[in-house]
């Protein structure tokens, strides 16, 4: 676990971390849980959870550190886990702003939490880097996908639920992408302050017909 010349820095923890930690006198277990929970690749329970959430929460930085977080939603199965320590998730038509993707391509590190707030509530967070890729395979077998988001994974860890609230889901987003079928266009894209900026939509796989979405000849970020 350990990494780097300072003893105190793991995958987990560094000196601010640990500073904390002698405070409250809670190193030993830091170091347990660190010891006995956190893993470097993706378990079978790790990848059965991940890929049937219908979102998550995904914080980014900019090259200044400056954080930012943000939603990501879709259907189930929208998160894939493509590797041992590899996941990939589309980037569908949003606000034009790329908050999050923007920062990705000048800061990679990135923190992702998966959470259950429906049935058995459940926590895992992913730290790692990120990938912005236009040109993945993977575009090809996302509906409504106009890039890919690939991660590689640095530590993957569960938290305690004890703070999590047992909540219903009513209904799913009519935005989130279903193959053969248009999304609704979000109202806000007519109010009069935004309708004459709005960007087009991207041409992108519909899920039903054999064509590929075309695609820059160049990854965003090599």
């Amino acid at each position: 676990m350990k990494r780097g010349t300072n003893m105190t820095d793991t995958i987990m923890y560094h000196d601010g971390n640990r500073s904390l930690q002698d405070a409250f006198d809670s190193r030993r277990i830091a170091d347990r849980l660190e010891e006995k929970l956190t893993r470097v690749a993706f378990s079978d329970s790790d990848k059965a959870f991940i890929e049937s959430v219908i979102y998550f929460f995904l914080a980014t930085a900019d090259a200044a550190g400056r954080p930012d977080c943000s939603f990501k939603g879709g259907p189930a199965g929208f998160v894939r886990i493509t590797g041992s320590a590899e996941l990939a998730f589309p980037d569908y038509d949003g606000n034009g702003m790329f908050k999050s993707l923007g920062n990705m391509l000048m800061n990679p590190e990135v923190g992702l939490l998966f959470i259950d707030l429906h049935d058995k509530p459940r926590r895992l967070r992913v730290n790692g880097t990120a990938k912005v890729v236009r040109d993945d395979p993977l575009l090809r077998s996302f509906v409504g996908a106009q890039m890919v988001v690939c991660v590689t994974a640095r530590a993957i860890f569960p938290n305690c639920p004890r703070y999590i609230p047992r909540m219903q889901l009513v209904e799913a987003s009519a935005y989130v992408p279903q193959p053969g079928c248009t999304p609704p266009e979000p109202v806000w894209k007519s109010f009069a302050d935004f309708k004459e900026h709005i960007h087009p939509r991207q041409p992108t796989w519909n899920g039903v017909t054999t064509d590929d979405p075309p695609v820059s000849p160049a990854t965003a970020r090599e």
